[in-house]
């Protein structure tokens, strides 16, 4: 195809201000995604917008397998979905009080929480 840019699961941004790190939770615009290398700011960075991968939790936000999680851009961090915070997808396993990481399978570009 001539119209083909690139795959959808993987998306090229510019690196925000203060650069990113490899990893990383980014969101730019209604994308979430996790920075694929470390970038500069300015320079392109590829974020992998589906995937199953370990994030930080809130430490106070018990999660069940297949809750729907959202990024808290405040904190960097996964929680439970609430106003002004951005949904990203599922927990694939469960993490209560205390655990800071969780494994969530992300679920592509998504819209906000109004």
């Amino acid at each position: 195809m001539k119209n083909y840019l690139q795959n959808g699961h993987i998306v090229r941004v510019t690196t925000p201000a203060g650069g990113i790190a490899s990893g990383d939770a980014l969101i730019v615009g209604s994308i979430f995604g996790i920075a694929a290398y470390s970038s500069a700011e300015g320079d392109p960075v590829e974020l992998s917008t589906t995937g199953v991968f370990e994030v930080p939790k809130a430490s106070a936000a018990v999660l069940t397998v297949g809750a729907r999680v959202a990024w808290d851009n405040t904190a960097k961090e996964v929680t439970t979905p609430a106003v002004g915070r951005f949904p990203i997808g599922v927990a694939v396993e469960a993490a209560g009080n205390g655990v800071t990481s969780v494994a969530v399978r992300l679920d592509g570009i998504a819209m906000a929480a109004a």
